[in-house]
């Protein structure tokens, strides 16, 4: 992806903006995610054919993330390491899920296209947040 892409998709071109945002859309996203899992994990177990203990857990998980993930995004200027924990959080989230559905869960084809689809969004989250962060240290240099 381009620069010039990566600014259209963050509507602005200043670099620490642009990962600010992107940490931002992350922690928004991951917590919708994490209060659905807490607040209506006996249905959305039955509909994507897991367990809802795990929702639950992972719902606690999600929410303990974003909030720290939301935190990071209100830095003016978010620490390196700590987004570089964030892009490393989110690929290790992406392969675990991944692996997970190939390996142990057994979920409806409603739940089997929810992971994959839920993991390729972690990934694209790593990913800009991985461009936007070498944006910045490229525009300090």
């Amino acid at each position: 992806m381009s620069a010039t892409q990566l600014a259209t998709l963050a509507r602005t071109s200043a670099p620490q903006a642009m990962l600010r945002r992107f940490l931002a859309l992350d922690a928004v996203v991951t917590g919708t995610n994490a209060l659905a899992y807490l607040a209506f994990s006996g249905p959305l177990g039955r509909f994507l054919g897991v367990d809802s203990t795990l929702l639950l857990a992972l719902g606690a998980f999600l929410a303990a993330y974003a909030a720290g993930v939301g935190l990071l995004a209100a830095h003016r200027q978010p620490p390196t390491l700590g987004v570089q924990a964030v892009v490393d959080m989110n690929l290790a989230w992406t392969a675990a899920s991944l692996t997970a559905l190939v390996l142990w869960l057994t979920p409806s084809t409603a739940g089997a296209v929810w992971t994959v689809l839920q993991s390729l969004t972690v990934a694209g989250f790593a990913g800009l947040q991985y461009m936007a962060l070498k944006a910045r240290q490229g525009s300090s240099d």
